[in-house]
């Protein structure tokens, strides 16, 4: 992941576009790409799907999340472990296994 975010910030400041990257425009970006990236599956079975252009958008959410976690100094890591952590705990095995209730339907 440090590759990555190095690369992301070395191809930002190259333009000198850090000042665009607010959190307010990064998550407006990240859900942005997110619609791209879902415009990709409609209409479409999984085999249908063009997985070149799913890489694309999935390397920009990717890349806007990355930027917003370097703005508030988060590891992203660290925040997704965190975030397994409080859904083992929500989510026992034995309420949800199979089940795609959410965790105050159990």
């Amino acid at each position: 992941m440090e590759k990555a975010m190095a690369s992301l910030l070395e191809f930002r400041d190259r333009r000198d576009w850090a000042q665009f990257h607010n959190p307010k425009d990064l998550a407006i970006a990240i859900s942005t790409e997110s619609s791209e990236l879902l415009s990709e599956f409609l209409w479409k079975t999984p085999e249908q799907v063009n997985v070149e252009n799913v890489k694309d958008e999935i390397a920009d959410v990717l890349s806007y999340c990355l930027l917003l976690c370097k703005y508030y100094a988060l590891d992203p890591e660290t925040i997704i472990l965190e975030k397994v952590a409080r859904n083992e705990i929500r989510y026992p095995v034995d309420k949800s296994k199979g089940s795609s209730k959410k965790y105050n339907e159990f």
